[in-house]
């Protein structure tokens, strides 16, 4: 009887501290914040919604309205006094990792510790430029992504590709001509070793490749499916893998639910990536009505880097540094001088990126002319769009299984939608100088940030408040 009572006692305990337990989660306030009196550029309209005001309620925008909001008494409020309030930024196709000064720097000069902590820092400068989200096109799996995530270091939410698949001699063969034999094959290179690139000369290794990098934490496949500029052995305009080994990789993601984004440049080379099922073209130079077409027809995608047309390109670490890169640039510019023309006249589904192989300062230059560039080139609402709503549909393109930001949204100021926001001075329809854009690029002086951007916020956390 006694062993009764005692165990009805320690039961009715339990289930007091759980009622305690249960009554002071549902009793805890989730932190908000309200911005009043905003112009909201949302992503998608080529327009402002004036005299707005947006509510977050932790990690998400709770509502928007054009009439007063009521918050919690210990809301956080900022009058943005008529600034423009528009999503994060996001980086279509950027090399966090890759922060040497060129593909044969990485390779011969950098270790692990170095690369990664440059990464960070990289990182972090994304961050506080306004890129708030950063699909990683290459070089890097997904140590970053958890340490910022895990509030260890600051930077964007981060999609990576894990690294390059390329055949012997691609765009993806960061080898040197006096590189042993026994490293024939890839694996045994600085950029194997540290994932940064993947020999794949076969539809098996390819698969391999891929998976292997999903197993890494990848989020979507990168191939290298044409030749480059900046590197060694292959001429831009290889078409370096068949319909049949594009068909191989994206075999690889349909089966994680995700995709391929793939190099190319060549019109042979993006029609043959569309015919396998390749979603996003990167670069895709020779774009035209055909491609256009048939982009339309599979629901697919491209990024392009802008400073390809800058007259600065030639000024690049990674170009200038080597006689053969310099004249594929050349040669690059001249072909591809009916890119700008095509993409005004058929409006593909494009996204914005920048490329950068560098450090902090270089990539922060790079970006702030990408932006300016884009807008002279394309418009600035195009422009916007492009590193906003679009870059956050390709994203999404990873899927629900593999995406570590599933719960909503990126890229726009919607309802529901991850509270990722920049509230700026001035209108970016206008004037693409109050998120960075600058018509110089290396001659650009240094700078600590970009002061038109008055709050940055990831996540519903704000990183910079001057207001």
């Amino acid at each position: 009887m006694k062993k009764l009572f005692k165990r009805c006692v320690i039961a009715a305990v339990i289930a007091s501290s759980f009622s305690a337990l249960s009554v002071s989660a549902s009793d805890k306030v989730t932190q908000q914040v309200l911005f009043k009196n905003v112009s909201i550029f949302n992503g998608i309209d080529n327009k402002l919604y004036k005299n707005s005001n947006v509510l977050i309620e932790g990690n998400l925008i709770k509502s928007i309205s054009a009439k007063d909001i009521k918050a919690n008494a210990d809301a956080l409020i900022i009058d943005g006094e008529g600034r423009t309030l528009m999503p994060g930024l996001i980086e279509g196709h950027g090399h966090l990792q890759m922060n040497g000064t060129g593909l044969a720097d990485i390779e011969n000069n950098r270790n692990w510790e170095e690369l990664a902590v440059r990464s960070a820092a990289r990182a972090k400068s994304a961050l506080m430029s306004g890129f708030t989200t950063w699909r990683d096109a290459g070089g890097m799996g997904a140590g970053l992504r958890k340490s910022i995530d895990a509030g260890v270091v600051d930077g964007p939410r981060i999609y990576s590709a894990g690294a390059f698949i390329g055949p012997t001699g691609s765009h993806a063969d960061f080898r040197n001509f006096t590189t042993p034999n026994e490293t024939f094959n890839g694996p045994q290179t600085a950029s194997g070793r540290l994932g940064v690139s993947c020999t794949a000369d076969s539809i098996g290794d390819i698969k391999a490749c891929a998976r292997q990098n999903f197993m890494q934490g990848a989020t979507q496949i990168k191939v290298m499916s044409s030749g480059g500029v900046a590197s060694a052995f292959d001429p831009w305009q290889l078409d370096a893998y068949s319909q049949a080994e594009l068909a191989a990789a994206v075999e690889v993601a349909d089966a994680y639910g995700s995709y391929v984004m793939s190099h190319a440049y060549s019109k042979k080379s993006m029609i043959r990536n569309l015919e396998a099922g390749v979603k996003t073209l990167e670069h895709g130079f020779m774009f035209d009505a055909e491609v256009a077409k048939l982009m339309e027809e599979k629901g697919a995608y491209i990024t392009t880097n802008m400073t390809a047309f800058s007259p600065y390109l030639g000024e690049i670490e990674a170009i200038s540094g080597s006689p053969a890169a310099s004249r594929k640039a050349e040669t690059a510019q001249a072909t591809f001088k009916d890119y700008l023309k095509n993409v005004n006249k058929y409006q593909p589904k494009l996204g914005f990126h920048v490329d950068c192989v560098g450090g902090v300062a270089t990539c922060e230059q790079q970006a702030d002319h990408s932006i300016y560039l884009s807008g002279e080139f394309i418009g600035n609402y195009y422009t916007l769009k492009s590193m906003t709503s679009t870059n956050g549909e390709i994203v999404k393109l990873t899927g629900s299984v593999l995406d570590p930001y599933f719960q909503a949204k990126l890229g726009v100021v919607a309802k529901g939608a991850y509270a990722d926001l920049l509230l700026v001075d001035g209108n970016p329809l206008e004037d693409l100088t109050v998120i960075g854009a600058n018509k110089k690029w290396f001659d650009a002086p240094a700078r600590d940030e970009i002061k038109t951007m008055r709050v940055i916020m990831k996540d519903g956390k704000i990183y910079k408040n001057t207001l």
